[in-house]
């Protein structure tokens, strides 16, 4: 009995530091998920400054005649280089956060190789985990990124993306973002955005964006350079807000398996507690049964004893005189 209390008591301490260990995960993925989300907050606005610019460097060059840069000129799709970017986590404890990526980067790029004539797509995995479930969805990375610890190692991440995966022509390169991002009803989900090349669709969306003040404004100097340095904005922030968005939605998903590992931990430890004290209430009334039974016998005994004295008494003295007599 007392060995299995023991045990008992291990596994109740041991269950109690893994309860703090999740409580501590917990708390450091709620503060988390702030300053990503104040990053993507940050970045809708700044994007949407981009976008402004670029539609006065386009309209601009479609007004003065002049050619459209490589950039804006997409080849026939039979031409195009598959690429995919997908952003995972490094760290686990998140659920099936990244086999859901994983599987969602393999169904699209199922149809786009359908598309660009079966071509095989390189990709590019962001996180350790997520390599490996591309792994296991047989797709095989040809390179792999670390996801940054905090908003501030974003951009170094976002320059050596954008080094690697854009060493051939940006217009001979179709290149996609995978990544999971928040969702108010289902906590998050998988997405994809095109990145590259930007196209008459693209172009066309960009120059249909209405300035937000009277006075129409005029891009000063070489427009086509002005153009290529916000082309080059442009790419920054869709990658640094998809990276943005990925890791707040891990945090939001280490927050949510934690809470369901909280819940089951306060489980076992109400099933272990309950254990040890029915264990232990039963080794109490063990000990009051032998204490009990112990008393009965000393008094059985001494019953006896007292009656064969009575007895012997008797015997010897006829009829018994009380002093001699107990």
């Amino acid at each position: 009995m007392s060995e299995d209390m023991t045990g008992l008591r291990r596994k109740i301490a041991s269950a109690s530091d893994l309860k703090t260990v999740v409580r501590s995960m917990k708390a450091l993925a709620a503060a988390s998920i702030g300053q990503y989300e104040r990053a993507v907050a940050a970045l809708v606005h700044y994007e949407h400054t981009v976008n402004l610019g670029l539609g006065v460097a386009l309209r601009t060059i479609r007004l003065q005649g002049s050619p459209q840069p490589d950039a804006t000129t997409a080849p026939a799709p039979s031409g195009r280089l598959l690429r995919a970017v997908v952003f995972g986590s490094d760290q686990g404890l998140v659920g099936p956060f990244n086999e859901r990526v994983a599987q969602h980067t393999k169904a699209i790029l199922t149809d786009l190789q359908g598309t660009l004539l079966g071509q095989e797509a390189q990709v590019w995995a962001v996180g350790e985990r997520v390599h490996e479930s591309l792994e296991d969805v047989g797709l095989h990375p040809q390179g792999q990124f670390n996801m940054p610890a905090s908003v501030n190692d974003i951009g170094l991440l976002v320059g050596q993306i954008l080094s690697q995966t854009s060493s051939a022509d940006p217009d001979q390169a179709e290149l996609h973002l995978f990544y999971n991002k928040t969702d108010p009803q289902a906590l998050w989900g998988s997405v994809n955005q095109r990145l590259l090349p930007l196209d008459d669709t693209w172009r066309q969306s960009i120059e249909q964006r209405q300035w937000p003040a009277m006075p129409l404004p005029e891009l000063i100097g070489d427009t086509t350079a002005g153009l290529g340095a916000l082309v080059r904005e442009h790419l920054f922030v869709s990658v640094f807000r998809a990276c943005a968005e990925s890791l707040a939605s891990e945090n939001l998903s280490r927050l949510a398996a934690m809470e369901r590992a909280d819940r089951n931990i306060e489980e076992l430890l109400h099933i272990l507690n309950a254990s040890f004290h029915h264990k232990r209430q039963a080794s109490i009334d063990a000990e009051m049964f032998d204490v009990i039974a112990g008393f009965d016998a000393l008094s059985v005994r001494k019953i006896h004893q007292t009656a064969f004295n009575l007895w012997a008494c008797t015997e010897a003295t006829m009829p018994p005189k009380p002093s001699q007599c107990p």
